[in-house]
């Protein structure tokens, strides 16, 4: 499904209705709901609704377990940390516990990073193949999502949940979670927004399969299609047919 809001702020409620909606399912039905969250600068006002009333009064944080669905080898503190972002934002500002923050070590060696994390991962979920209530993702322009960037390795992983990526052009290293992983949530959200992620949504959803180009195309949570929040800048150029969702 793909809904179009008119901008950032109102795709950002719509996420914190989706985020509300799905915890309180998930902790109905389970006792916990696992999340992960997004980098990037779209996430951030989502973040900060989800921080403030009523949205914060509405969700039940001991039973809220977060995790990080990619993050950059730098330090905690490092200001490209998307850790670093979602505590400024909304972290600090809620009553989580530290045991129910699973954050990237992004200051290990990346192989380390991605070991460790499969390894939170295995302790969280136990014997099950880590089934996440929600994911969150963003699209960057070139059609990358979590660090699943075009023509890298990490696009062709079929056993292992969490790998680390070096990024070329960034001349960075990540870790990420891998498509095997993501498919098997039950849910995933992408949240785009911005005049300059049209053409890369474009593609990916309209466009040739071409997923070492697009590597956001190989999300199919399920063999499903994800839900697409996007506002009315990114979605100028989709000629199918989407939800669109004006202000009050």
């Amino acid at each position: 499904m793909i809904r179009v809001f008119d901008n950032l702020e109102r795709l950002s409620q719509a996420a914190a209705d989706i985020f509300v909606d799905v915890a309180e399912q998930a902790i109905t039905s389970r006792g916990r709901f696992s999340v992960a969250l997004s980098g990037g600068n779209t996430p951030r006002r989502l973040h900060e609704i989800l921080a403030t009333k009523p949205y914060c009064n509405q969700i039940q944080w001991d039973a809220v377990h977060v995790f990080w669905g990619d993050e950059r080898c730098v330090p905690f503190d490092d200001p490209r940390s998307n850790f670093r972002m979602a505590r400024e934002t909304l972290l600090n500002h809620i009553p989580l516990t530290a045991e129910n923050i699973h954050a990237v070590q992004g200051n290990l060696n990346p192989t380390q990073a991605a070991a460790q994390y499969e390894s939170e991962l295995q302790k969280f979920f136990g014997d099950k193949t880590p089934v996440f209530d929600l994911i969150f993702l963003g699209l960057g322009d070139n059609a990358h999502t979590a660090s699943l960037f075009p023509h890298t390795p990490v696009l062709n992983e079929t056993e292992r949940w969490v790998s680390e990526v070096y990024v070329a052009e960034l001349d960075m290293y990540r870790v990420t979670f891998t498509v095997p992983l993501i498919n098997r949530a039950d849910q995933v959200a992408f949240l785009v927004s911005g005049a300059d992620k049209a053409h890369a949504l474009h593609e990916v959803i309209e466009g040739a399969y071409q997923p070492q180009k697009y590597p956001a195309q190989l999300i199919h949570p399920n063999g499903a299609h994800p839900l697409w929040l996007v506002d009315k800048a990114a979605s100028h150029k989709l000629t199918v047919d989407v939800e669109e969702e004006s202000a009050d």
